[in-house]
């Protein structure tokens, strides 16, 4: 965090949806059409409210596996993930409601080793099968030992954007933002079998600040 260059609270993707909003409800107000430029400056507010980006104090711990995403842990279980790992895992869904924080973060230090979009549906994001059928991106990371783990954005019934600003090749760390999903989604994380799980079913957890699983 460079504390001499203070950054804007806000997702830079957000801009796009709150300068227009503010500008259209200067003008309303200017106008004299109270009615109309109070309804906007309400939903002004509540888009610069779903993109806020909130500084986040990284834990030091570098074997745990941080949350990518705020949200509600809606599944924890043994799961395979046969598109990258082919093999075992602990598969950990996150389901993000339109009133939390949507950017995404890292959850290990390591490299993107592939990525993999799919197009798909645009079903709840809290159900089962959303896993596999909705919209999704998919990213391959690898540490510098060699451990592997898969995380999904997922696009959820309002979410029609994933953004992800993270591609092969690239070298990541914990906690840092890697992207983010508009308007309500999941994540799911599947993590090596044999790591300690910390966090169980209905829980709250915050990106890049709870720690899933922690690493043998």
């Amino acid at each position: 965090m460079n504390k001499g260059n203070p950054r804007i609270p806000v997702a830079k993707e957000g801009l796009g949806f709150i300068l227009p909003l503010g500008l259209i409800t200067a003008f309303l107000w200017i106008a004299g059409w109270p009615f109309l430029a109070g309804f906007l400056t309400l939903l002004t507010f509540f888009v610069i409210y779903f993109f806020r980006d909130p500084e986040r104090s990284i834990p030091p711990r570098e074997n745990g596996i941080l949350s990518p995403a705020d949200g509600t842990v809606i599944q924890v279980e043994p799961s395979p993930e046969e598109r990258f790992l082919k093999g075992p895992a602990i598969k950990v869904s996150i389901f993000m409601s339109l009133f939390n924080v949507h950017v995404n973060r890292i959850p290990l230090t390591g490299t993107i080793v592939q990525r993999a979009y799919s197009a798909g549906k645009f079903l709840r994001a809290n159900l089962d099968k959303a896993s596999f059928q909705n919209e999704q991106n998919a990213l391959l990371l690898e540490t510098p030992d060699r451990v592997r783990l898969v995380f999904i954005q997922i696009a959820g019934l309002i979410a029609r954007r994933i953004v992800c600003r993270v591609n092969p090749g690239d070298r990541v760390v914990r906690g840092e933002r890697f992207g983010l999903i508009r308007f309500g989604s999941r994540l799911d994380v599947y993590m090596p079998p044999d790591t300690q799980v910390q966090v169980q079913v209905g829980q709250k957890v915050l990106g890049g600040k709870t720690t899933l699983g922690i690493l043998p």
